[in-house]
């Protein structure tokens, strides 16, 4: 998947939520579960926090959930993503009707969807997620900062 790109500068990146409403709502693209629901990228929390930071600094930063436990944290990113997901230290998961109605989730600060969870950051009334391929270099960039940092001194 392609990165997304501002239409102005200082715009927001990232992709929409998948949405049920009717009218002007995208199709679920091939190969999605359907529309309304995602797909969770989950990391260590070491890694999805640096994660998260270098997103935010781009503005790429959609929902993130966390385990009560802070051992993991969960990137909510677009339907079908668990297809091709092959980043070593990570895994992707497809909600198969049992994950987010996302755009029931927009706007207010819902309930985690996952018992034992809580969110990083909730979703906003923006109405996306996490572009699977902006996440990609970020984890990339977050690993390789971890790496420095313990191999310093």
């Amino acid at each position: 998947m392609k990165p997304s790109t501002p239409a102005t500068p200082g715009a927001p990146t990232g992709v929409p939520l998948p949405s049920t409403a009717s009218g002007g709502a995208p199709p679920p693209p091939p190969g999605s579960v359907s529309a309304g629901e995602c797909d969770l990228v989950t990391v260590s929390a070491r890694q999805g926090l640096e994660a998260v930071d270098i997103l935010r600094r781009g503005d790429a930063a959609g929902p993130v959930l966390h385990d009560n436990r802070c051992r993991t944290l969960g990137f909510l990113v677009p339907p079908g993503t668990a297809d091709g997901w092959d980043v070593p230290g990570s895994a992707c998961t497809r909600t198969f009707g049992r994950g987010l109605p996302l755009a029931a989730l927009a706007g207010a600060v819902p309930e985690p969807p996952v018992a034992g969870t809580g969110w990083l950051l909730p979703p906003g009334r923006d109405d996306r997620v996490t572009d699977p391929a902006v996440l990609r270099e970020a984890l990339g960039q977050a690993a390789r900062l971890i790496e420095a940092a313990d191999n310093c001194c």
